[in-house]
């Protein structure tokens, strides 16, 4: 019986004949299929090279990551039930594995925006693998493995090897210095780098997990393995791993590696491999002899690439050598390759060999998706996303997005600038030069329940991305979040006062100079209609000055301000006109009214209705209180003093950080000229420890020419001792500021003390320096400061609101100067303002990924889309009707007439278009004493605008130069019209697509029959 079961083990290792049937069996039931939704029966592989590389291991990570941000998954791959046990047992599942995968990324059309294929190089059939090439590879790893006598025969397992390496095992055992090479095929080598963890064989359930899992795969298409066989060679050829190369990073593949470690090409090495020796001149029997012993290098390799590859060369070369040899012994290569390829060096090259890159410029769009999909994975390197088996559909448009960033690119040239019609009045001057300036444009669209994403471009050919990540002082389009804040302001009041009776209103308590809240009860009291939308045109009808005599009183100081064009200056205007125009002054002083508005607190009562704008602006929260007691006076003067000694701590650490305690205090008496007690009290502020004869040697080695008696000497050491002053009164004495003298005797003693610790440790004295303050017989000086402070809580109660419709900074300048544009903002930020508008105040997710597809091909097959998010209301509807009429009287008749009319479809239709203009001048001055201006320079010129068009497209236009060419440009936001105006052609196909589609694709979808 063992002699019978011994010949049947030794017949089935032949010819596999009862595997082939039983698992080609088995492998009919292995199937999956992709269905709607998710599935309760998908099995994710565990962590290994090839299925973390390609994301299959990772996603139940990712697809935690997509639905925390509200992505869904739509289809799923189902697992058969014998798919399923074959994963409960801890195989690996058979599939037709990708050697090579990478990140797509389509435009809303399904057209290419991105590719990445990695291995780059591939052979896509064994026919195309040069034979020398596959007959080199069988001779070192797998000789029998092509063989035709067994058809059925399973190549997992080679029983000589298998026996021999079972016998090198157990002779270890006794032997410890007894060598134990594997036995693996080229089977189990592929499911061990692709499917162990780390790639390597950690134990002999390891082994077995790879031989079971690599048997089943082998017989996944039938009982004859002829081919699989042939694609083991390919895929191995393909994929083994030949360590990493810094400016490349991972190498798979004979394909890349022949080209990173020896910058050789396939397309050559290839056809040398396949010619006959015998038909080659001398000079081409050399090539292909260098070729041949390179890729034969990359097969030895990669039993160690890491160091063969590396510090290892000659170690390899010798192998290699001796390897060319035994290949010629047995008649694997012929006598005269050998030789040539003895004749030759293996030197491996320094760099890889690199293809020119697409402009930057060109591929900005798509690095912003890439890095937008890799924030949604958590991912840290567009490296890891590249090498992902994922297909991403995007909502650009392919075709506008080439079309609208090659125009941009082309205006760098004067003559097309000029076709443009960029040079003007406003605009370009005769002799500027076009090519300084970025232009940036970006374009959404309403479609469903979503803001989607059609164009992001600009014309600079650099990372710098002015849409995003740029902070600009875009001037007048921060009118629009004033004008906006104004009527959230008027709605509220309309809300707290809209149902008082006249006598009623006659009763509200009134701060004398919170002209707003007068103004709204003056107007419900003689009001016939007390809707909140006449109380909205009405509110648009208040007149302001544009007078800029007026000196204002905000920003810690005294500011003026002035108009673009004079003629504004004496007129009396209304807030629809001053916004149609863009007049500063009008709206430095509504944005006083609107900070007196933030100072006085709503009173309590009024119970808001559910639906109701009231609701609305209940739920958002009261605006700041301001306590009037005199606790909150000391609170005020306290923070006054908390904040201003604050600046000048920070101003005199950055002055003396650097330097050691003498050389900082030579530096502080550089900038004066102190008498002997000057000198005295600031030697014994920051050096309190000093004895008398070191305070009288500094003393005398400052006035050399000075006698200095003892006595004096006495005098002066213990009259300005420490414990004798307060600071205050040091500083005064000392004409020194009190803080620089503290700051400098604690740099002294605390050397290495941060800006942090210094702030920490001054806390009292900062507040003691400032007692004058909170003891003071004056109460105007107490009232300036804390009209400052009630000021700046004004802007934090504005910042809030601003924030809440997407500005996007933690914060503004407190200053009336933020509502013309000083405090900032970013044309991202603005587009997604004007979607709040064109939306009729909801705000609705933006989208810029409609369909994620993971592992297609493979029972991990994975897909995602954007979840249907809420829309969030934001505003009342009527605020932004009354915005959007607005804004289209900048266009109709204002500062963006070159656009007016809208854009013209086919015939006499029309597409109405409105905006906001905004130029910004962002400048670096110096000013000396009296305040007089020493120096003024342009640190970057910018210009916007913000639009919508039709009822739903919006975006932003933007034009920037920065120093040093910015001083040489005065255009306007009148540049960036025009340039919206000179796309116009490229936008026409897809603003006169039909509305109404739920999908976020270019076209919208076919009606339903």
């Amino acid at each position: 019986m063992m002699a019978l079961a011994a010949a049947l083990l030794t017949q089935e290792l032949r010819d596999s004949r009862w595997q082939a049937h039983y698992l080609a069996e088995l492998g009919r039931g292995l199937t999956y299929t992709v269905q709607g939704g998710p599935s309760d029966s998908v099995r994710f592989p565990h962590a290994a090279p090839y299925d973390d590389r390609l994301g299959y291991s990772r996603l139940p990570a990712f697809s935690q990551y997509l639905r925390a941000q509200d992505y869904q998954i739509t289809r799923q791959a189902t697992l058969s039930p014998g798919m399923v046990d074959l994963a409960d047992l801890g195989l690996n599942l058979p599939y037709p594995e990708k050697d090579q995968a990478g990140l797509e990324m389509h435009d809303c059309r399904k057209q290419t925006l991105f590719s990445e294929r990695f291995p780059v190089r591939q052979y896509t059939a064994f026919a195309q693998i040069p034979p020398i090439l596959a007959d080199t590879l069988l001779f070192i790893e797998d000789r029998n493995l092509l063989s035709e006598e067994f058809p059925e025969r399973n190549p997992v397992l080679d029983g000589k090897r298998f026996a021999k390496a079972l016998w090198d095992q157990v002779v270890h055992v006794f032997v410890s210095s007894h060598a134990t090479p594997g036995g693996s095929t080229l089977a189990t080598q592929i499911e061990k780098y692709r499917h162990s963890p780390q790639g390597l064989t950690g134990s002999g359930a390891e082994k077995l997990r790879q031989m079971a899992s690599a048997s089943v795969k082998v017989y996944r298409q039938g009982e004859h393995t002829l081919g699989a066989r042939q694609n083991l060679v390919t895929d191995y050829l393909n994929t083994v791993p030949l360590a990493a190369k810094s400016g490349f990073g991972e190498v798979n593949g004979l394909g890349d590696g022949l080209w990173v470690w020896y910058g050789q090409s396939f397309d050559v090495v290839n056809p040398l491999l396949r010619t006959a020796d015998n038909t080659l001149t001398p000079a081409a029997l050399r090539r292909k002899a260098l070729a041949y012993k390179q890729a034969l290098s990359l097969l030895i390799s990669q039993r160690r690439p890491s160091y063969y590859l590396r510090d290892g060369v000659q170690d390899l070369a010798q192998l290699t050598d001796s390897h060319l040899r035994v290949l010629a012994d047995a008649g694997v290569i012929s006598p005269a390759l050998r030789d040539a390829a003895l004749a030759v060096a293996l030197k491996p090259i320094s760099q890889p060999g690199s293809q020119t890159p697409a402009p930057y410029v060109a591929r900005k769009a798509i690095n912003t998706l890439r890095n937008h999909v890799s924030g949604l994975l958590h991912l840290s390197h567009l490296y890891d996303l590249d090498r992902l088996d994922l297909a991403v559909d995007t909502t650009i448009d392919g075709d506008l997005q080439q079309t609208t960033s090659t125009l941009l690119r082309q205006l760098g040239d004067p003559v097309n600038a000029r076709a443009a019609q960029l040079y003007g009045q406003n605009l370009l001057r005769p002799g500027d030069d076009p090519s300084k300036l970025v232009y940036s444009f970006t374009l959404f669209e309403r479609r469903g329940n979503a803001n989607v994403l059609r164009v992001q471009t600009d014309n600079v050919d650099q990372p710098f991305d002015i849409n995003e990540g740029a902070r600009l002082n875009l001037g007048s389009t921060a009118k629009l979040r004033t004008l906006l804040t104004y009527l959230e302001v008027v709605s509220r009041l309309h809300a707290r006062y809209g149902a008082l009776t006249p006598t009623e209103l006659g009763h509200v308590h009134l701060e004398k100079n919170d002209a707003l809240r007068r103004w709204a009860l003056d107007y419900l009291a003689t009001a016939a209609n007390r809707e909140l939308t006449p109380m909205l045109e009405a509110a648009m009808d208040r007149r302001y000055s544009g007078n800029p005599a007026e000196a204002f009183v905000t920003g810690g100081g005294v500011q003026t301000f002035t108009n673009f064009d004079p003629a504004e200056n004496h007129q009396i205007m209304t807030v629809r006109d001053g916004f149609r125009e863009s007049v500063n002054l009008v709206f430095v002083r509504l944005m006083r009214d609107l900070v007196r508005y933030y100072q006085h607190p709503d009173e309590a009562g009024v119970e808001p209705e559910s639906g109701t704008a009231t609701a609305m602006h209940a739920q958002l929260g009261p605006v700041p209180q301001v306590d009037r007691s005199e606790t909150a006076r000391q609170s005020y003067l306290y923070r006054f003093a908390d904040q201003e000694s604050r600046a000048f701590m920070v101003r005199f650490f950055k002055k003396y950080r650097d330097l050691d305690a003498d050389k900082a205090l030579a530096l502080l008496l550089e900038s004066e000229t102190p008498t002997v007690s000057q000198l005295a009290v600031i030697l014994r502020s920051v050096d309190a420890q000093a004895d008398l004869d070191t305070f009288s040697e500094r003393m005398r080695a400052h006035f050399a020419k000075k006698e200095l008696s003892d006595a004096r000497l006495q005098v002066l050491y213990d009259r300005y001792a420490p414990e004798e002053l307060s600071w205050a009164d040091r500083g005064y004495l000392a004409r020194v500021h009190p803080l620089e003298l503290w700051l400098l005797g604690y740099l002294r003693d605390n050397p290495q003390a941060t800006l942090s610790q210094a702030l920490q440790a001054s806390h009292d004295v900062r507040q003691s320096v400032y007692g004058w303050l909170f003891n003071t017989h004056s109460p105007e000086k107490q009232d300036k400061r804390i009209r400052q402070m009630q000021e700046q809580d004004a802007f934090v109660a504005i910042a809030r609101d601003w924030r809440r419709l997407g500005y996007p900074f933690e914060s503004l300048t407190p200053s009336y100067a933020s509502a013309l544009g000083a405090s900032g903002d970013r044309p991202a930020a603005l587009a997604e303002l004007m979607g709040i508008i064109v939306n009729k105040g909801m705000r609705l997710p933006v989208q810029r990924i409609s369909h994620l597809a993971f592992a297609r091909g493979t029972p991990f097959e994975t897909h995602f889309e954007p979840g249907s998010t809420p829309a969030q209301r934001l505003l009342p509807e009527a605020i932004t009707d009354v915005a959007r009429r607005a804004l289209l009287g900048v266009v109709q008749d204002g500062t963006a007439r070159r656009l007016r009319g809208g854009m013209r479809q086919s015939g006499d239709q029309r597409i109405e278009i409105g905006g906001k203009t905004g130029t910004g001048d962002h400048r670096f001055e110096t000013h000396g004493t009296n305040g007089r201006l020493l120096e003024s320079r342009a640190v970057n010129r910018s210009a916007t605008f913000v639009f919508f068009i039709g009822e739903r497209f919006f975006g932003t236009m933007t034009a920037y130069v920065a120093e040093p060419y910015a001083d040489n440009y005065r255009f306007t936001s009148g540049l960036t019209v025009q340039l919206l105006k000179s796309l116009t052609p490229a936008l026409l196909p897809l603003l006169q697509t039909a509305p109404g589609a739920t999908s976020p694709g270019c076209m919208p979808e076919p009606s339903s029959p």
